[in-house]
Parts: structure tokens; C-alpha cells; sequence
């Protein structure tokens, strides 16, 4: 292909496969079997004709990448686990990847299963998968090959608005099935390999080693060999609040380091040798010593995507100069964009793949080098930290809900410091403790005082009021416009009106849904597993049920469904927080709440087993919000059950009303229908998520509610909702909403019509991807 036609046609034929490819990705299901391969079929011939026609060849493009990520799409989809090997106890064997994750009470890694057996029988599936070892004195290893007994289930998450969507995660890196290991004489080591994930470990072990500030050695781990193990949340969140947690990974910036470190390996032989420009070419090797030394690097840090899309644009480079060809920045990024594609058009579903692509092509289109003085440097550093903080923020806010206020200049003092001081010493330190380790402690020496300082300043600028930002929930055509805005506004000069481009910005502060009006409200049962979380909003107030669960890995449905649904819908400040009683499964996430808002009104059922002050919760205390009236209906006294101490709560605006019950048992079950009012229906989260020891039929005849909630975990250990309870609602005549089926529930509560209940979550946000 000449070089005019490959110039023009690359960036128009990586477009339009995006295109093509995002199109699947909106798909609440892709076809199956015969259906898939003429659908397949079909596209392919349509993509053919069109690129038989040069007019027509985008069109082509987008066919191709419509078939393309079908079929991987649903190939992804099928090596999932099979629905009849859910919950069984497997023999298997395989191999383990990458880094494990040693915690205080297992270890978590993740796992190439070989072989599977089933009371004996060969099971004919194999697949990727992430188990926990709740044994803490396990050492493991990677690369070792293992015997193990696990019981898996395939990878279903919480859905929430706001919250992550890890099933999307688990497709785009190929996670089959997630589960633990159980304890057992079949577990046991097969032997070991050398890997380059072996080599991580070493290294990462040897930062360790020589650093006497665990904390400073755990930012080397994650510059060296992308090991952020050593990271706690802590860190994460003052990183997310000034914008710089892409430093704490290798970039693609860092890779481009590393691949200027190679050049530089090359001209010292050249001044040596001279006589070797004669065979080969120094442009030609040092592009080559570039790609392997940025190809190691990569393999170091795990290869992420935007250490993948480096590693492309420095292939396609490399290629284009030894065929003598000379391409600029932009259609080295189109290459790499369409090479990804073709690789895996799967990569899409990841947020750093939008925030790499995007954030170098709006560099590429505001920046240039216009001199090589300092000052230009200077001058172009400045510009490019404005640039990326305009052009990343609408997909920072749609992908994490939240931006840094702060970013722009915490970069600005973070890039150079890590991309020109602490990487290359880092860099050096490897190749130091692989070559001559004795040489390797100055470097690191200097790479830990760097970072010591810069994360003392960054913990400080993390402080400063406003620097997390957080949003509602970001609608695509908000995204869009200020995508739009962002390309107005970093126009070229001489562009009309660039500053209008920042209007484009204002729908991303607009809510999601319109105010409630007064005497209304608006319930949201959030899906936050074996546990219940119930957000209740009047016109100006909004009050919190319940926070989920904290666990003892350190896994806070709290701080990962709660809060980030909170803050989607547009809460910024809590008037109450309630917690049912002091069961982990309610009260366990009530700190990383009050660590998020401002709460000035705390009750509890139990007080005295929460872990902060708490008011007692006590039948008979009311208070009314914006003409919605709150009655609290139990604990009377103190019952003996734990469970019956729950606080008890009946919401009632001008229309239908609300009962709250927590875990309240058929004990209580009569008080609590006794102090409900009769008159206008009741909507009713089911008390205990289904339990035996509650919803009689007494219950159920005395209020006849007009909907059930059910907030409980996906085959969870209980099996809650029990059948026997959800047959007695079925025989009432109550429809029964279940957020293990459906994910979270929003319930609508008009002053003038009856309490509506919209599609859970998991129907709204339909994809292929998501389990049912």
C-alpha cells in the first residue's frame, strides 16, 4: 500500500472497526450456536463486498468489527463455568498467574485450571479463574503448578447505580469463574516453572529487602514491576483525589522511558564501534533496542493496556523505519488502535483503554514540539497537564463517578518527578539487581527519597477541600456534549468561540432523574448481597437504612456499593443514618458511610454493638421530612432475640407507604402489623431476606402488602428467600422483588397514584455480559 493511501486509510479503518466493535457492547444478548455463525457469516460477506468498493470500505470496517466482537464476545462468554458445575467441589489442576495476594486471612491469586475432575469423572471445561485460600500459612508461588480442591461459581457481581461492574471486568480479562479452595488432603504441590511473573516476585522481594520504609518500598514495587500489592486503600484514595493513579502503575509513559533507556543502551556501542553503522543502521538498531527494552519493561509490569498500546506505537514505528517509511504520532496511534482491536476487540469494556487512546490522541492534537529549550519544555509540560485534565474528565466522571479538582497540578509536579526521576532511577535498580545487585541501592536509595517526599506533598494537596469531586451519574448524551466541549475547547487556534466549548460541560451537573416533589418519596433498595441497604429520599432530606456488610478480608460493601450509589444519585449529604440492628450484614458497612458524609443523626436497635456513638432506636419516636411522616415501630423494651431488637420503620408520604423490618422474627411479627395503620397498601422489605424464623402468614394476612422486597445474596449459604416463604407470599397474592435476580430496586412513592416499582438494575442495565 503506497504511503498516501496508508496514511489516510489506517485512521478511517481503525475508526470505523471501533465503531463496529462498540456497537456488540450495547447488546442485551449475542446469538447463539447456528444463529451466531450466519450472523457471523452474513456480516463477513457484507464486509467483503464492501471492501471490494473503495467508497464503500468503511462500511466494511464496521462490519468486520461487528462480526469480529460477536464472535469473541461470545466465545468469551461460553469458556465461562457451566450453570450444572455451580457450587460443586472440583479436583483440579493448573497453574498459578500472575502475583499472589497474600492478605491476614488467605491468599487470593489467580488460576489456569488444565484439568477438572467430578467425583472422579474428567470434566470437560478448563478456564481462568481467581479462588481465595483462607489458610494464612500457605505460601504460593507463581508459575507453580497445583492440585487443588475448589468450588466455584461464575463471575456474578452487586449492580448498582454508580457501583463497579465486575462482571464486564471479569469478560475483559478473561475471568471463567471466581470460588475458594476447601481445605483438604488433595490439595497439594506439583512442582514449579520459571515464568516471568517468578522474576517479578524476585524483584519485588528485593526492593523489599533493601528498603527500610515499607511504604516507600511499595511504590518501587509498583514503578519496577507493576506490583501494587503493597498499596492499601489509604493510598488508592489519595491517589484518586489528586489525579495521579496512573502513576502508580506503569504507564505508557513510563514504557516510553524505558524505551529511551534503550536508545540510549545503543549509541556508547556505535561511538565504540563505528564501523557498524556499515551493516546495520544506528536508527535501525536503536528502534530495536527501544522495542525489546520497552517489551521488558512491559513484561515486568503485567502488561496492562495502556503498557500494550505503547508497546504497539513502538512496534509499528520500529516497522515503519526498517521499511524505511516515515509515520507520524497519530497514525502510529491509529495502528496501534486498530492492532488492539484485531487482538482483542474485548478491550474496549475497560476504562483504561478510553483513557489511554483518548488522553494521547488530545496530545497529539493540542501539542507540538515547537524548539527543544527548557522553556518550551515547560511551557508544553503545563500545556499538556491542562489538556488531559479537560479531556479525561467527562470519562473519569463516567467511569469512576468522581474527578480530581486538584489533578492539573498535582501532575504537574508528579509527572516529571516520576516519569524523569524516579523511573529511570528504578530502571536502573533492575538492571542492577539482575546484573551487579551490590549497585542497585543507590538508585533505589534515591527513587525511595523522591517518592517519599512527592507522596508527603500528594497526601497534603489530597486533603485540600474540594479535591475529590463527585458527580451523579454521568448519561452518555452528557458524556457526549462535553467530549464535544473538550474538543471545542482545545481547538486549534484561530477556532471561533472556544470557550463556548465549556457549556458543553454543564449537562454533567444536571441530575439523572427530576426532583421528588413534597409529600412523595422514592425508595432504593440497593444490591449489596447477603445484607440489606435502603436509601429513602423526600423532597429536600434523604435517609440510609442499613449499610451491607464489611468482611473479614477487608471487603466493605459499604465503601464499594453504598457509598458509590450514593454519590451516583446525587446524595451529597445524609440527615439520618439508621442501622436495623448490630449484625455484620447490616451495621457492617456503617463506617466507610459515616467516613463519606456528614451524618448529623445517628439511630441504632443495638447501640452497643456498633463500633461508633450511636443513638438508641425505640418504638414510637417519630419525625416528619418535606410532608412524608417516619415512625419507628420497634424495639419495644428489650426483646431476647438479637434479631428482634431490629429498629422498625414505616414511611408514609401522600400516597403508598414504606415498611422497613430489618430481621425482626414471627415473635415481634404481630406488634409490628398492629402499629401499621390500616388503609393505603404497603411496600415491604421481606423481614431476615426470606428467613423461616419470619414472615408467617399472620404477618403477611395482617398488612396484605401490595410488593415484597428481597435483599439477598445469589445462592447464597442460607438459601434465603426459604421456599416455604416465598410460597406463602405467592399464595398471598404478593409480587416478590428479589435483588440477588434483579439487582438493586428503586420504588417510586407519588402523592397522587400508587407505589411503582421499576426494573432492577441487572433488566435496566442489560448486556450480554450479565449473568441471570
Amino acid at each position: 500500500m503506497p504511503q498516501r493511501s496508508l496514511k489516510a486509510g489506517v485512521p478511517l479503518a481503525s475508526v470505523a472497526l471501533l465503531l463496529g466493535v462498540l456497537v456488540v457492547q450495547v447488546f442485551p444478548a449475542l446469538p447463539r450456536g447456528l444463529v451466531l455463525s450466519l450472523a457471523v457469516t452474513g456480516l463477513g460477506a457484507g464486509a467483503t463486498a464492501c471492501w471490494l468498493s473503495r467508497r464503500a470500505r468503511s462500511l466494511g470496517w464496521i462490519l468486520f468489527g461487528v462480526a469480529w466482537a460477536m464472535w469473541r464476545g461470545a466465545a468469551a462468554m461460553d469458556a465461562r463455568l457451566p450453570h450444572a458445575l455451580e457450587g460443586e467441589v472440583l479436583l483440579v489442576t493448573g497453574q498459578l498467574l500472575d502475583l499472589p495476594d497474600p492478605r491476614a486471612d488467605g491468599t487470593r491469586f489467580a488460576f489456569r485450571i488444565d484439568s477438572a475432575r467430578l467425583d472422579g469423572r474428567q470434566v470437560a471445561w478448563h478456564g481462568r479463574v481467581r479462588l481465595a485460600w483462607y489458610d494464612p500459612s500457605r505460601v504460593l508461588r507463581p508459575c507453580e503448578r497445583w492440585q487443588l480442591r475448589v468450588r466455584l461459581r461464575r463471575p456474578r457481581g452487586m449492580i448498582d447505580p454508580g457501583g463497579a461492574d465486575t462482571e464486564r471486568t471479569a469478560l475483559e480479562r478473561r475471568i471463567d469463574a471466581v470460588g475458594y479452595v476447601r481445605e483438604g488432603g488433595d490439595n497439594r504441590r506439583l512442582g514449579a516453572s520459571a515464568c516471568v511473573d517468578r522474576l517479578r516476585l524476585h524483584l519485588a522481594a528485593s526492593i523489599d529487602a533493601r528498603m527500610a520504609d515499607p511504604h516507600d518500598a511499595a511504590l518501587l514495587r509498583a514503578l519496577a514491576v507493576g506490583d501494587t500489592r503493597g498499596l492499601d486503600p489509604d493510598d488508592w484514595a489519595v491517589a484518586r483525589a489528586t489525579g495521579v493513579s496512573h502513576l502508580l502503575a506503569i504507564s505508557g509513559f513510563h514504557v516510553g522511558v524505558a524505551a529511551a533507556f534503550g536508545v540510549g543502551l545503543v549509541w556508547p556501542i556505535y561511538a565504540l564501534f563505528p564501523g557498524l553503522g556499515l551493516r546495520c543502521p544506528r536508527s535501525r538498531a536503536q528502534a530495536a533496542a527501544a522495542l525489546v527494552a520497552a517489551l521488558a519493561y512491559g513484561l515486568l509490569a503485567g502488561m496492562g493496556l495502556p503498557t500494550l498500546r505503547t508497546l504497539l506505537m513502538i512496534a509499528v514505528a520500529v516497522v515503519a523505519r526498517s521499511r524505511r517509511r516515515h509515520l507520524d504520532g497519530r497514525h502510529a496511534l491509529a495502528m496501534a488502535l486498530l492492532v488492539m482491536l484485531l487482538v482483542d476487540p474485548l478491550s474496549v469494556l475497560a476504562a483504561g483503554f478510553w483513557l489511554s487512546f483518548v488522553g494521547v490522541a488530545f496530545l497529539m492534537l493540542c501539542l507540538g514540539v515547537q524548539g527543544r529549550s527548557w522553556r518550551t519544555f515547560a511551557r508544553e509540560l503545563v500545556r499538556g497537564q491542562w489538556v488531559m485534565s479537560i479531556a479525561l474528565l467527562p470519562l473519569t466522571l463516567w467511569f469512576f463517578g468522581q474527578a480530581s479538582l486538584v489533578g492539573a497540578l498535582s501532575n504537574l509536579v508528579a509527572v516529571p518527578v516520576v516519569s524523569l526521576l524516579m523511573v529511570p532511577a528504578t530502571l536502573l535498580a533492575v538492571l542492577a539487581l539482575l546484573l551487579c545487585p551490590p549497585l542497585a541501592a543507590p538508585m533505589l536509595a534515591l527513587a525511595a527519597a523522591t517518592g517519599h517526599a512527592l507522596w508527603w506533598l500528594l497526601a497534603r494537596m489530597a486533603s485540600w477541600p474540594g479535591a475529590a469531586w463527585y458527580l451523579p451519574a454521568v448519561t452518555p448524551w452528557a458524556l457526549g456534549l462535553a467530549m464535544l466541549g473538550a474538543l471545542w475547547m482545545l481547538a486549534p487556534r484561530g477556532t471561533p468561540c472556544r470557550w463556548l466549548g465549556g457549556l458543553l460541560f454543564l449537562p454533567l451537573l444536571l441530575p439523572a432523574r427530576p426532583p421528588i416533589p413534597a409529600g412523595g418519596f422514592q425508595a432504593w433498595v440497593f444490591d449489596v448481597g447477603q445484607g440489606l441497604s435502603v436509601l429513602v429520599r423526600t423532597h429536600r432530606h434523604a435517609m440510609l437504612y442499613d449499610a451491607g456488610a464489611r468482611y473479614p478480608s477487608g471487603f466493605d460493601v459499604g465503601a464499594a456499593a453504598v457509598v458509590p450509589s450514593l454519590r451516583a444519585l446525587g446524595v451529597r449529604r445524609l440527615d439520618l443514618l439508621m442501622i436495623s440492628h448490630g449484625d455484620n450484614d447490616h451495621a457492617g458497612g456503617a463506617g466507610a458511610v459515616l467516613e463519606a458524609f456528614h451524618v448529623p443523626r445517628r439511630l441504632a436497635g443495638e447501640p452497643s454493638r456498633m463500633p461508633m456513638p450511636m443513638a438508641p432506636c425505640v418504638a414510637g419516636q417519630s419525625w416528619h421530612w418535606d410532608g412524608v411522616t417516619f415512625r419507628v415501630l420497634n424495639p419495644h423494651g428489650r426483646p431476647s432475640h438479637d434479631n428482634d431488637r431490629s429498629c422498625v420503620l414505616l414511611v408514609e408520604g401522600g400516597g403508598d407507604r414504606l415498611l422497613l423490618t430489618g430481621d425482626i422474627t414471627r415473635r415481634v411479627e404481630g406488634d409490628v402489623a398492629a402499629g401499621v395503620p390500616s388503609g393505603r397498601p404497603v411496600a415491604m422489605t421481606v423481614p431476615h431476606h426470606g428467613s423461616e424464623t419470619s414472615s408467617g402468614a399472620a404477618f403477611i394476612a395482617a398488612l396484605h402488602p401490595a410488593l415484597a422486597m428481597v435483599s439477598a445474596g445469589w445462592h447464597n449459604r442460607f438459601g434465603h428467600p426459604r421456599p416455604a416463604v416465598v410460597a406463602r407470599y405467592r399464595a398471598a397474592g404478593v409480587p416478590l422483588l428479589n435483588t440477588a435476580s434483579e439487582g438493586a430496586l428503586r420504588l417510586d412513592f407519588p402523592v397522587d397514584a400508587p407505589v411503582r416499582a421499576w426494573p432492577g438494575e441487572r433488566l435496566r442495565q442489560s448486556r450480554y455480559w450479565r449473568e441471570r
